[in-house]
């Protein structure tokens, strides 16, 4: 069985991240990825300094081989458990592969994206179908631009997003709008279409507009959602973690989670965790699991050499 310091569940920015940093502490770490990253669709990943623009798959490309130059392991594959082992450690099953022994866990797998129930959502997700305007805002600026109600949080979205362009229409969809609501959109020059939205409409491979249930076509070039965030914490479930009323995992500042030898970085316990951020986190609970090592190293060495005096 192979033995680690520290096994890391997620090869994105967060997980990369707090490999490299590891590595470069001279830790034996292995990343297990089941290449499933949650910007796959998107062409371009910005906000990112030094990296604006770069494809997410090249950022993921170049950390690979980084943490692989200070003698990290990559695996592919998945996981399909986590047990204790009878020191502090942990043992950890691989689907088709042989298990690892590992003394800490750093968990970096994300969340899920739940979207609305129209055609067209799930198939333009990322590309004209957005969700984050840091993100792709720039890119869509002074064009006409649209955000699609229906979950939570669309009116401020709508709001928000109304910062890159004057053409901007919020489709309630199944939302009711508050008198309030409707002046402050107004207000602000934001257009308010009514009725439910049927699905979005692609000619050429490119989103053109958004129909209504009553036929009408409103043309627009992108469309902004906000979805609702869903933890991915089945493994924080099985390893006894605390999490929130909302499913999230509880952490301290570095990400250490409520289980001993457990930490958690990006979005698997930050919803709102950019690519950069996520990058940063993965950073911080790498130093604060190094950290936790050499308290363990030194409790190991002194009870091999006690004290004799």
């Amino acid at each position: 069985m192979s033995e680690y310091d520290v096994v890391i569940i997620g090869g994105g920015a967060a997980g990369l991240s707090a490999a490299l940093v590891l590595a470069r502490a001279r830790r034996r770490v292995a990343v297990i990825d089941a290449g499933a990253p949650r910007n796959a669709p998107a062409a371009h990943m910005h906000g990112f300094l030094s990296r604006d623009g770069l494809a997410p798959q090249d950022l993921l490309t170049i950390g690979r081989t980084e943490v692989e130059s200070y003698g990290g392991r990559l695996i592919d594959g998945r996981v399909t458990g986590i047990d204790p082992d009878t020191g502090a450690g942990y043992h950890v099953s691989l689907a088709g592969g042989a298990p690892l022994r590992t003394r800490r866990i750093l968990i970096a797998t994300g969340l899920r994206d739940e979207l609305p129930d129209i055609p067209g959502v799930r198939e333009r997700w990322g590309r004209d179908l957005l969700h984050c305007p840091y993100c792709h805002g720039y890119e869509v600026r002074d064009q006409p631009v649209a955000v699609l109600g229906g979950t939570p949080e669309a009116v401020a979205h709508a709001h928000l997003i109304r910062q890159w362009s004057a053409d901007m229409i919020l489709f309630p969809h199944t939302d009711t709008l508050t008198a309030d609501q409707r002046h402050q959109l107004t207000a602000r020059a934001i257009g308010v279409v009514d009725g439910p939205v049927r699905r979005l409409v692609v000619t050429d491979d490119r989103l053109t507009g958004i129909e209504l249930r009553d036929g009408r076509v409103i043309p627009r070039v992108a469309v902004f959602v906000r979805p609702v965030f869903v933890p991915d914490n089945e493994l924080f479930l099985a390893l006894g973690c605390a999490v929130d009323d909302r499913g999230w995992v509880v952490t301290d500042a570095t990400g250490r989670t409520t289980t001993p030898g457990v930490w958690v970085a990006g979005n698997a316990a930050n919803p709102r965790a950019q690519v950069i951020t996520a990058a940063g986190e993965g950073s911080t609970a790498a130093i604060a699991i190094n950290a936790d090592l050499v308290d363990d190293d030194i409790r190991n060495a002194t009870q091999k050499h006690p004290n004799d005096l």
